[in-house]
């Protein structure tokens, strides 16, 4: 059966804050594929997937401090694979850690990740999942059992595996992620990586060492509680996915759960911060 996409042309002003947040909220809200513009941003989502109120989820289209105009239309089957391939460029994170296509000669880095992210979320280009790569790269991890929550193409958790971490948990609500997340696992050869479809629900019973969530603020919130059970203590809890002004209501609902903050990083108006559980 033809897949049936809509396009959305999205002009942003001013332009390069705005289209990296409005891309994170679009691709929380189910978009598959982005195109980014002089302007803006083309955004593409299937259309069974749509509906008239699937855009009261993108916070930023009523943020006050942005103008944010958009047109729609159907548009005829896409070759995805070429679409990512003529807009995917490899990134450098630190001068350490690179993420890259298979297509993209081979740098001489320290860690080299090479993924197929088609229309899943986490190639490294958003500021968030690249403070969490810089996380996990001043961080220890040798023999830690890991959790990377919402892990959309598993750049994470195979950057966790090459950093000594075993054995890892990498789950994701989307089928989409979890399928390239298992080809992106394997592509890197990682042994110790289990990739799981769903949400914060698997989690009962669970025990890690260190948890990663980059996904968005309200989802943070909300599973809060399950992630501090989760954690070991004196356990790491590494958080992205929202903007600094959030960062004070995280830091107030990690506190409620005996999640102390350490530090964070930023890049443009997102944060990835650090926490870690007391010891009883």
């Amino acid at each position: 059966m033809e897949l049936i996409y809509l396009e959305f042309d999205f002009k942003v002003t001013p332009t390069e804050i705005g289209r990296d947040i409005l891309i994170a909220e679009l691709g929380y809200a189910g978009f598959e594929s982005f195109v980014e513009t002089d302007e803006g941003v083309t955004a593409y989502i299937q259309q069974k997937d749509w509906n008239e109120n699937l855009l009261d989820e993108v916070e930023i289209l009523t943020n006050t401090a942005f103008d944010i105009q958009y047109t729609q239309k159907e548009i005829e089957q896409v070759n995805w694979n070429e679409e990512w391939e003529k807009n995917f460029e490899p990134i450098l994170v630190d001068n350490r850690c690179s993420v890259r296509a298979p297509f993209h000669p081979k740098p001489d880095v320290e860690f080299d990740i090479v993924i197929e992210p088609k229309m899943s979320f986490g190639t490294g280009h958003h500021e968030t999942t690249h403070m969490m790569i810089q996380h996990i790269l001043n961080n220890e991890w040798n023999c830690k059992k890991v959790l990377d929550m919402g892990c959309g193409t598993a750049v994470l958790a195979i950057l966790a595996e090459m950093k000594g971490a075993k054995p890892i948990d990498a789950i994701d609500i989307d089928n989409w992620c979890y399928l390239n997340s298992i080809e992106n696992a394997e592509r890197n050869h990682c042994k110790h990586i289990t990739v799981y479809e769903g949400d914060a629900t698997l989690l009962n019973g669970k025990s890690y060492d260190t948890i990663i969530a980059n996904i968005n603020r309200n989802i943070l919130l909300n599973d809060m509680t399950t992630y501090a059970a989760c954690l070991k203590p004196g356990g790491e809890l590494y958080l992205s996915g929202f903007y600094t002004e959030d960062l004070e209501i995280i830091k107030a609902e990690c506190n409620k759960h005996k999640l102390q903050f350490v530090d964070n990083l930023k890049r443009n108006n997102w944060v990835a911060a650090k926490f870690i559980k007391f010891e009883p």
